[in-house]
C-alpha cells in the first residue's frame, strides 16, 4: 500500500514557531542532539513538527524509513521518481510501501523524459548532468518540501568528504527549513548491522559492485577499494546532485 493513517503523534497538530524562528529552534536542538541516537533526533523532530515533518528516501534501501516508522509510524516518505531510476530502485520503493507503515509520496519532474528531450535536446544528463539534476531532482523536492517545515535524510559523515560536517540537526537559509539528518554519524557497519536485524529492503545493485545508486544513466559500477560515490557522474567533475546544500 502507499498510503497508511497515522499515529495520534502525527496527526496531532502541532502549534510551531513562525518561519523566522525555525533556524532558532534548529541551533537551539545542536548541542542537545548532537551525537544523539537516530531515534532521539527523529523524536524531537516529530515532537516539533508534527505533520509538517517528512523523510526523504533515494531507496537506496529502506533503513531511514523503517527507523523513523518505529518512532512515528504514518510518517511521509518522499521519493523523488526522476524518470530514469533502475528498476531495482522502483522495486526497493514500492517494498518500503507496502511492508512499512509509511505513506510514500513519488514525486515527479514537471516534464517527462521525453518532454524534457523535446525541448532541451536528447540525453541531456550526458551533456548537462547539473541542469539535469536541478529539474529532475532538485526542483521536484523543492515543490514537495513547500508541504513541510522541517525534511530528514539519510546522509552520513563517513559518505564524502563534502558531509564530513554533517549535523544531526542543521537549519537551511536557502530553503527556510529545517533539516535533520538522524543517522549523521552512523558507519556503513551500523547500517549493514541495522539492515540484517530488521530485514529492510536493500537495492539490490549494492551488492552487483555499484557504490552508490542514482539514475541509471549516470551511475556505474565501481572498482574495489574505490570511493563507493566514484560511480555517480563518472565523466564529470561531480559528486552531489544539489539537494544536500
Amino acid at each position: 500500500m502507499t498510503t497508511s493513517l497515522r499515529s495520534s503523534l502525527v496527526r496531532t497538530p502541532h502549534l510551531v514557531a513562525p518561519a523566522d524562528d525555525f533556524a532558532e529552534i534548529a541551533f537551539g536542538a545542536q548541542s542537545k542532539l548532537d551525537g544523539a541516537p537516530a531515534e532521539a533526533v527523529i523524536e524531537w523532530a516529530v515532537e516539533q513538527f508534527g505533520s509538517r515533518f517528512c523523510v526523504t528516501s533515494s531507496m537506496a534501501d529502506g533503513v531511514l524509513a523503517h527507523l523513523t516508522s518505529r518512532v512515528a509510524p504514518g510518517v511521509d516518505v518522499v521519493f523523488l521518481d526522476t524518470g530514469l531510476h533502475f528498476p531495482q530502485t522502483l522495486r526497493v520503493r514500492d517494498e518500503v510501501a507496502a511492508t512499512m507503515p509509511v505513506r510514500v509520496l513519488s514525486i515527479r519532474p514537471v516534464q517527462t523524459v521525453g518532454q524534457q528531450d523535446g525541448q532541451h535536446g536528447p540525453r541531456l544528463f550526458a551533456r548537462d548532468p547539473d541542469s539535469c539534476c536541478a529539474m529532475r531532482k532538485v526542483e521536484p523536492l523543492e515543490r514537495a518540501l513547500s508541504n513541510y517545515d522541517a525534511w530528514a535524510a539519510g546522509v552520513r559523515r563517513g559518505e564524502t568528504a563534502a558531509r564530513a560536517n554533517v549535523r544531526e540537526v542543521d537549519y537551511e537559509f536557502s530553503r527556510g527549513k529545517v533539516k535533520v539528518a538522524p543517522l549523521a554519524r552512523w558507519t556503513d557497519a551500523d547500517v549493514e548491522a541495522y539492515i540484517e536485524r530488521h530485514d529492510v529492503p536493500v537495492n539490490q545493485l549494492l551488492s552487483q559492485g555499484y557504490g552508490s545508486v542514482g539514475c541509471w544513466p549516470c551511475t556505474r559500477k565501481v572498482e574495489p577499494g574505490e570511493d563507493p560515490r566514484a560511480g555517480r557522474w563518472a565523466m564529470f567533475d561531480k559528486t552531489e546532485c544539489g539537494l544536500h546544500r
